[in-house]
């Protein structure tokens, strides 16, 4: 089985971005070869940039105290267990008060490092880190992984509240929505979205063994998929045969 997630708004869009970023970092992290190192301290750039839209920490902290605000309503209601609420609440009071406490904007703090801004200038050039450019760069690489890996988990930690936070919010936007069986009838599906509910994410699931593609649009009336296969080219072109999958809206 295969997930695709699609984004509705231009908020979770970002926040997609983010967690695919974030999850790349933890893979590289562990690893000990000089280049899986470069590719880390590279996504770190990454998640820089796409962390340095000035609303992106109030939209946090927003989405964050409006979560927060539901479930406490949810106390005292029999058919939620107390024990699980309360973890979930602590867990989205504990991330709020980490990244309201982060001083600026995410990576704020490595932005002051001229070495690593140094590196961050030509890392988007291609072959823009050889040793004879950055000899400092190419001397550090040769530490030991241990050595490496310490620096790395020294400047990933200045951004864990914004993990965190993101991690928290994404988990209760999933566990918002509730999966349905549906079928795309000649690789075709439709559906009308009510008015009176905004969406904020559409999860398809299905098996992939016969190399199907979803092609998915969607806004706050109507989603559509459309099951592609790639041709011998590598172009996608429409399946055309039943497939069932497995729908989730999340609010």
């Amino acid at each position: 089985m295969v997930l695709y997630e699609y984004p509705f708004n231009e908020g979770i869009r970002t926040m997609l971005r983010l967690e695919h970023l974030f999850g790349r970092l933890a893979q590289l992290l562990p690893r000990e070869a000089p280049v899986d190192h470069h590719f880390a301290l590279a996504t770190l750039f990454e998640i820089m940039d796409v962390a340095s839209r000035a609303d992106l920490k109030s939209d946090l902290l927003k989405e964050l105290e409006r979560h927060r605000n539901q479930l406490v309503g949810y106390r005292g209601n029999p058919a939620i267990s107390e024990a699980a609420l309360e973890a979930v609440i602590g867990r989205v009071e504990g991330a709020y008060n980490g990244l309201n406490q982060m001083q600026g904007k995410a990576g704020q703090a490595l932005a002051a490092n001229d070495w690593l801004m140094s590196i961050r200038s030509r890392i988007s050039i291609p072959g823009g880190t050889c040793e004879f450019d950055l000899p400092s760069y190419y001397a550090w690489q040769q530490h030991p992984p241990e050595q490496r890996r310490a620096d790395l988990t020294g400047w990933v930690t200045t951004l864990a509240p914004l993990g965190e936070a993101l991690h928290a919010l994404m988990d209760l936007l999933r566990d918002g929505g509730a999966p349905q069986r549906m079928m795309a009838l000649g690789g075709q599906y439709q559906q009308s979205l009510p008015q009176s509910k905004a969406y904020h994410l559409m999860r398809v699931r299905f098996d992939d063994s016969g190399g199907l593609v979803p092609e998915i649009s969607g806004h706050r009336l109507l989603v559509s998929i459309r099951m592609m296969r790639a041709d011998a080219d590598g172009r996608l072109k429409p399946a055309g045969i039943d497939v069932p999958f497995e729908l989730t809206l999340c609010a």
